[in-house]
């Protein structure tokens, strides 16, 4: 579970306005860091097969919210995918 400290963090690093708590680059923000937190949760637990389908299911999540930031908003996207380390 992320902590409320984790997930601040993750707000904080992404959101274009101090208001900003709901856009797709944080919530894209925060899937990455649950997501981060559930694959080494599963390095220890190989045989929790619920928190891997909740893992599956954020990784999905997550798809969406990018192919949409894609198509609206390509700068931002490239940027985002840039500073969290992710791959196309």
């Amino acid at each position: 579970m992320i902590t409320a400290d984790n997930k601040a963090k993750a707000i904080a690093a992404t959101q274009t306005s101090k208001e900003d708590v709901g856009s797709a680059q944080v919530q894209v923000s925060i899937l990455t860091a649950r997501i981060k937190e559930i694959t080494e949760h599963l390095k220890v637990h190989a045989h929790d097969h619920k928190a891997r389908r909740g893992l599956i299911q954020m990784v999905g999540q997550r798809k969406k919210l990018l192919s949409y930031l894609e198509r609206k908003d390509f700068a931002s996207y490239k940027a985002l995918i840039t500073q969290l380390g992710l791959r196309k």
